[in-house]
């Protein structure tokens, strides 16, 4: 199975409105009601693949428990196995507000819930125990208060102590401490990518990245697709066109991609085929964690897939 983190769960709230327009009233469309948080999004689109997962982290409240019920009865694929950590505080939501006549989308993110020291050793202990029999561990998003900045660092080292292939995609100190730890993938985004190395150049800055300690860092670039720098060279793979919808849960469904070729195998040309056609096709589907499978298949035979210089 593969094995999803996801310590600032959040419940998606998704509102189409006809027309975004600040300071005015709208009426909302459609609702839209998710279990969320990047982990469980990547663990949403892996079950949509056919594989086994695993998610846990923390939930609590009357959020958790309706995120926790919506998980329960996520139908595409395969289920997705709950493995979370029942915490006092409550689980924060997530607004995406859908702008119908532009298609652009504003999000607003709440804060998570403090966790305390006896709630993350409960956490660490479950992660231990998950490790045996995980195939790969995705580490997915930001922390909530009350755990150390530190804490993706100390993931992954218990993660490679039980010989298990790490995936790290957070931002900021976590991720600078985390790199040092040596996961086996970093999925920056460009901003996360110049915030880390000082440097706005992508090929330069993944290059960076990597000699900061990760065996592989897979940048994304928006529309453009995504860079990597990898042991087998500097790759580089882009759609044929920019597709327009709701980005949310793009960068997700990458990892998802990433994390599937990496257990199957797959060399690194056909894991960043895969992780932009997904990308994309997530970006036409209306909520974060589900992809439009058609266009995902049509996608595929189009991604251009190009290496350049050898990495560092």
């Amino acid at each position: 199975m593969i094995l999803t983190v996801t310590l600032n769960t959040a419940l998606d709230l998704t509102y189409r409105v006809p027309a975004l327009v600040p300071h005015a009233s709208h009426r909302v469309t459609q609702v839209i009601e998710r279990p969320g948080g990047k982990g469980l999004n990547v663990a949403r689109v892996l079950g949509a693949l056919g594989h086994e997962t695993v998610v846990t982290g923390f939930a609590g409240g009357a959020t958790g428990e309706t995120l926790r019920a919506l998980l329960a009865t996520t139908t595409a694929g395969r289920p997705v196995h709950d493995a979370l950590v029942p915490i006092g505080g409550s689980t924060r939501r997530t607004v995406a507000v859908v702008d119908a006549a532009t298609g652009d989308t504003t999000q607003l993110n709440e804060p998570g819930p403090v966790i305390t020291p006896d709630e993350w050793a409960a956490f660490t202990a479950r992660f231990t125990e998950l490790l045996d029999g995980a195939r790969a561990v995705a580490l997915c998003g930001s922390l909530p208060p009350g755990i150390h900045v530190g804490a993706y660092a100390e993931l992954v080292r218990l993660a490679r102590a039980a010989g298990v292939p790490a995936l790290l995609d957070t931002s900021g100190e976590p991720l600078r401490r985390g790199i040092a730890a040596r996961p086996d993938i970093v999925k920056p985004n460009a901003t996360e990518l110049a915030q880390l190395t000082g440097s706005r150049e992508p090929h330069r800055a993944t290059r960076d990245a990597r000699r900061r300690g990760a065996h592989a860092v897979v940048t994304s670039l928006g529309p453009d697709g995504v860079l990597a720098a990898t042991p087998d060279g500097l790759w580089q793979a882009a759609p044929p066109a920019p597709v327009q919808g709701n980005p949310t849960g793009a960068g997700d469904s990458a990892v998802a991609a990433l994390l599937a070729g990496l257990v199957d195998g797959a060399d690194w040309p056909t894991r960043l085929t895969h992780a932009v056609a997904l990308s994309a096709a997530t970006v036409l589907s209306p909520v974060a964690g589900e992809y439009d499978e058609t266009a995902y298949e049509a996608l595929l035979p189009r991604i251009a897939v190009r290496a350049g210089a050898t990495a560092a």
